[in-house]
């Protein structure tokens, strides 16, 4: 069944939509179902999250005696960035996932925001899906901050996902709508995967896996389900970031989710015009790549690699 969230009108006679489609039981609902919201499109150069929604659904489809609870697909909370390419809101030059909780009183984006959060609450479970942008690649992953650490990792462990990402506290975003709606009682996943502008299908059918899996936990689903691979968890001061010492042309040397050696060849950075190696990189630690450089221009400066020790 597909509901309008918020709906907010154009000076050019247009009118915004944000929807979602809400999967019941076929017998319908008789109260006390678990609801579990899948969240997605918030940056418009996102893209892994919309397979993820439409895989979610054509299973359910196929097996709908198995649902016994609500799901709610939220597959574009920014459809003007999506529809333009766009990362933030277009005309509004804003990241939507700076701007939650909103206000109902406020701006556009913000009244947005206020109802978004307003339709989410309540909910059992929220999977808020991201890629990461077109510069870098992500191995599939939950981020939490460590304020719901203890609520959220047994969640994020059903999810079949390769690493759990613990973040410091002083690193969370507070405009987030997963703070948002963590820090009113709505536990909230972060998923980030894949990489900008593209669509990685093992990865979205590695999270539907775990989508399912949660559910049936959660007693939403009676079908099938895997059993969830055993993710790696980690805290900030187990990860090594590298970053460009010059600007060019970075080419990898070694492959995404793979092990290193301290000192072992990351990759280099080379200088076209003089056909030269600008900076060979080296690994600082043992560990495994689970960031890599996507897009190869890079600056001083530029993210280059992430190693979880």
């Amino acid at each position: 069944m597909i509901e309008t969230v918020v709906s907010v009108g154009y000076p050019v006679d247009e009118t915004l939509h944000i929807k979602k489609n809400r999967l019941i039981p076929e017998a319908g609902l008789s109260g006390g179902e678990k609801r579990i919201s899948i969240v997605t499109g918030t940056h418009g150069d996102e893209l892994e999250g919309q397979y993820v929604c439409y895989e979610l659904q054509r299973r359910v489809r196929e097996h709908p005696d198995c649902l016994k609870g609500i799901v709610d697909v939220y597959p574009a909370l920014n459809p003007l960035g999506i529809d333009s390419i766009t990362r933030g809101i277009p005309a509004f030059d804003l990241d939507m996932n700076r701007i939650f909780p909103g206000a109902e009183n406020g701006s556009m984006p913000e009244y947005i925001a206020a109802r978004i959060v307003d339709d989410l609450s309540g909910s059992d479970m929220v999977i808020d899906i991201h890629a990461s942008n077109i510069f870098l690649r992500e191995i599939p992953q939950v981020r939490i901050n460590t304020l719901s650490r203890d609520v959220l990792v047994p969640y994020a462990k059903k999810l079949n996902i390769d690493f759990i990402w613990v973040h410091a506290a002083a690193t969370v975003l507070e405009s987030t709508l997963a703070y948002s709606l963590n820090s009113i009682g709505t536990p909230t996943l972060v998923v980030e995967m894949g990489v900008g502008m593209r669509i990685t299908k093992a990865y979205g059918n590695q999270l539907v896996d775990g989508i399912f899996a949660l559910m049936k936990d959660m007693g939403i689903w009676a079908g099938d389900a895997i059993t969830p691979k055993e993710p790696i968890i980690s805290e900030d001061g187990e990860v090594s970031f590298i970053n460009a010492g010059v600007s060019g042309v970075f080419v990898p040397a070694v492959e995404h989710w793979k092990d290193v050696k301290q000192g072992e060849h990351i990759g280099d950075i080379l200088n076209p015009l003089t056909g030269e190696i600008a900076e060979r990189i080296l690994s600082p630690a043992d560990g495994i790549v689970f960031t890599l450089r996507e897009y190869p221009i890079v600056s001083e400066g530029s993210l280059i690699a992430r190693i979880l020790a």
